[in-house]
């Protein structure tokens, strides 16, 4: 008998057990994410601009959340580097909890479209968004209104998110849009990965979205937040807010997580679908 047939052979319930342990394939994640897509396109579109609102509303707290760590870690050589896990607060709540967030719906809403490219997935599509994104940043101006007019946050800590936002006056509206490229791209990537995460989702949103505030890249319904802040301290215009802000944060990170993520994923499976 030859070495070869002496080996033992592979049982079943080897082959099932490596089998449990391959990743999912990318078509398979496609089709995921493609239906993810379906559904939300088929939705009312009162449904998707509460839960719009209610996620602008929400996705505040990452910027709290930063600021009221940033405040009690003054003096801490590493006050920056541990503020910033604060960030991924308001992401993992919109969403591990599936509201409406604008720069999820650049790859959910468009992978359908991509692989059925009629006038109506078009046009559902573009509705789809200006919902969304018109919810999200209603959300976000209620949020910082009433953060600062309506005394619902301590003084010291309202101080601390506009601390933490100032950054932001620093940046071009050249340099914001370019920002928001990676950002659209990493929160694009969130929801490519979540469907084979295999109970790690937790660890993948604040992985990833940590990393946007560590880097100091532009996401625009976070940065709304922080806009709307510094506009409402007189330390920003609201024309300069929306205009040279707030816009140029949505095309970036529209490029970033259509132009590029979206069309290189869809382009990588679209011979085995």
């Amino acid at each position: 008998m030859s070495e070869v047939s002496k080996k033992k052979k592979l049982s079943a319930l080897d082959k099932s057990q490596a089998k449990g342990h391959m990743g999912m394939p990318s078509p398979q994640i496609y089709e995921v994410v493609r239906r993810e897509g379906l559904e939300e396109l088929a939705r009312p579109m009162s449904s998707l601009f509460w839960s719009g609102i209610a996620a602008g509303m929400v996705l505040s707290l990452s910027i709290y959340c930063k600021a009221f760590l940033h405040g009690h870690l003054t003096g801490n050589p590493l006050q920056t580097v541990l503020s910033n896990g604060g960030y991924a607060v308001g992401f993992i709540i919109v969403i591990l909890g599936r509201l409406q967030l604008f720069t999820e719906n650049t790859i959910s809403v468009v992978l359908p479209v991509l692989g059925d490219r009629t006038a109506r997935n078009l046009k559902c599509t573009a509705r789809l968004w200006v919902v969304v994104f018109t919810a999200n940043m209603l959300g976000a101006w209620l949020s910082a209104y009433f953060a600062y007019h309506g005394a619902i946050l301590p003084e010291s800590q309202v101080a601390a998110a506009l601390e933490i936002s100032h950054h932001l006056l620093e940046y071009s509206t050249t340099q914001t849009l370019l920002y928001g490229i990676p950002a659209g791209f990493m929160v694009a990537s969130i929801v490519w990965v979540l469907p084979s995460a295999k109970g790690n989702e937790f660890w993948v949103i604040f992985l990833v979205t940590y990393m946007i505030a560590l880097g100091g890249l532009t996401h625009v319904v976070a940065g709304a937040t922080e806009w709307c802040l510094l506009a409402l301290n007189g330390e920003l215009d609201w024309l300069d807010a929306v205009f040279k802000c707030i816009l140029p944060a949505l095309l970036g990170n529209i490029i970033g997580g259509t132009g590029l993520f979206a069309l290189i994923s869809y382009a990588q499976v679209k011979d085995e679908i």
